[in-house]
């Protein structure tokens, strides 16, 4: 079985190259998600399961933002606990205003498989650049 770092780095990677069932492949199927309080996508939650997390944060991710990724700068914790530092770069696709702000994910690994996130962002830069 691979380490919680490993599993984290490869669903970062799969999101990086659009592979929706490759990052679902790593949640568990009863998975807890929170948006940060404030972001946007933050109405549904908690998302429970794959599918709700597919269609109430990754389609809307494709759709409200264009070039969107997620820079993974630093990873640690473990062997339960990953936590990676990071940024959310794109390009706002109604106005084209350019999102470039701080990230910090909390994810929870429970027999190799993810059961648990958590979001953290600068929702005012988010806000700024959906204005």
């Amino acid at each position: 079985m691979q380490d919680s770092i490993s599993l984290i780095r490869g669903l970062y990677d799969a999101f990086s190259k659009g592979d929706v069932p490759g990052v679902l492949n790593c949640f568990a199927p009863d998975i807890l998600w929170n948006e940060a309080e404030g972001f946007p996508y933050a109405d549904g939650n908690p998302y429970r399961g794959g599918q709700a997390i597919a269609s109430g944060v990754f389609q809307r991710c494709v759709t409200d933002w264009h070039e969107f990724e997620v820079v993974v700068g630093e990873l640690f914790g473990g062997p339960e606990i990953i936590t990676m530092l990071g940024r959310y770069r794109g390009k706002c696709a109604t106005n084209g205003k350019p999102l470039d702000v701080q990230c910090m994910h909390t994810w929870w690994v429970k027999d190799g498989r993810i059961v648990r996130f958590q979001q953290m962002v600068d929702t005012l830069g988010v806000a700024r650049s959906l204005d």
